[in-house]
């Protein structure tokens, strides 16, 4: 099937190029271009496309405004281009928190350099856009953005943390919590990718003292990882560990995003910070998060050989190593299949696996790839996850 593409910037010369690229690939068709937001509403009213790029700075309505018009008048899939600068990064999880579902560098050295491996970034994700889970984001979201950049009273970050933990306090849980519990062997043998529904039950965690919670998550993850970690409570007893498939510009701005948001301490991790309850470390992007005996964390260079940096393999595996049976890992929404073979080391060690259902997912890879290798113990929607967690490991 072709994908319709709206490609909208306000540098003529890159929506040229971008059609360019697109253009090549026999199964897109840009159907049109903007110049500014305000087309870009118009343009997607009017052409009803597929996938939308959507650059940031532009006159008359820039890309966050747009992808919120957008969002509530025709909701579309929408690829934001980003500079890889802190400043970019902040922008770009406004794009997120508006709407937006995946981001890409915007390097014009990088077009002129590697023609072919800018095509290939940017056809795969219009592909994968294309087809993914509408009704995981169209839903009604929890109140979880900082103020946007183009807000013009400031607030104190120790004001947009109190008032996000009041709200994420007060938000209640699900009356009725759906989760699907597979064996191996039932997962193996009947599971497909549409089959979440046919194990659905009422299923409690089993409980646990846990020394770690590892969580894995790739497309989708910083809105999923928002509404997890906020429903947290200060206290929680576990330390945890976060592998977020993301440029190393964007880590740490994603870091002091979800530490204003969240009840619990989140930071970006450093060579030899210390595993605690009540800290989540965030891996830092072109780099490998490890865990060594100690309980400390190792940051390592990214291996070239690894597709991921980081990898949700990488840092599942060493912490399979070292806390055996004591760690409860979580897979959430993301493309591939990164977190899989991690995940089963950790069950091969009798620690517990837990998988994000299909219907809650954006992108249903990372999740999926672990249910159909019969590694969940338990696949959970994704506004239950944070609950219970707080009762698995209580």
């Amino acid at each position: 099937m072709t994908v319709k593409v709206l490609v909208v910037d306000d540098s003529g010369f890159f929506r040229r190029r971008l059609t360019e690229i697109l253009s090549s690939d026999g199964n897109i068709e840009v159907v049109g271009t903007a110049a500014n937001g305000r087309e870009a509403v118009e343009q997607t009213l009017a052409l009803r496309p597929d996938v939308i790029t959507m650059d940031y700075e532009m006159p008359v309505m820039d890309g966050i405004t747009a992808v919120k018009n957008i969002m509530q008048r025709c909701p579309t899939p929408v690829l934001m281009f980003s500079s890889l600068t802190h400043e970019g990064a902040r922008v770009t999880l406004d794009a997120l928190d508006a709407g937006a579902l995946d981001y890409l560098s915007k390097n014009f050295e990088d077009i002129s350099r590697n023609p072919q491996r800018v095509k290939q970034m940017l056809c795969d994700k219009v592909h994968l856009l294309a087809k993914s889970n509408r009704h995981a984001w169209t839903r009604p979201k929890l109140a979880l953005s900082t103020p946007s950049i183009a807000q013009s009273a400031p607030v104190s970050a120790s004001t947009i943390k109190k008032t996000a933990r009041t709200s994420a306090l007060r938000q209640p849980l699900a009356e009725t919590r759906t989760a699907t519990r597979s064996t191996p062997a039932l997962a193996r043998s009947t599971l497909g990718v549409n089959d979440d529904a046919v194990l659905a039950s009422t299923t409690s965690p089993t409980r646990k003292t846990y020394k770690l919670v590892a969580i894995g998550t790739s497309t989708g993850g910083p809105v999923a990882l928002q509404r997890v970690l906020t429903q947290l409570p200060t206290d929680f007893p576990a330390p945890i560990v976060i592998v977020q498939h993301m440029p190393a510009a964007f880590t740490h701005a994603f870091a002091e995003r979800l530490n204003k948001l969240c009840n619990i301490d989140v930071k970006e991790a450093e060579e030899g910070d210390v595993l605690r309850s009540g800290l989540a470390l965030l891996a830092p992007g072109g780099k490998q998060m490890m865990i060594d005996a100690r309980g400390t964390v190792r940051i390592l260079p990214g291996d070239e050989r690894l597709n991921y940096k980081p990898s949700a393999d990488v840092t599942f595996g060493s912490a399979a190593k070292v806390f055996s049976d004591k760690v409860l890992a979580v897979v959430l929404t993301g493309m591939g299949a990164d977190g899989r073979e991690g995940a089963r080391l950790l069950k091969q060690s009798g620690s517990q696996v837990w998988a994000q259902d299909e219907a809650s997912c954006v992108i249903y890879g990372m999740p999926m790839a672990i249910v159909k290798a019969g590694l969940a113990d338990f696949v959970y929607s994704l506004d239950d996850i944070g609950g219970y967690l707080v009762e698995a490991c209580s």
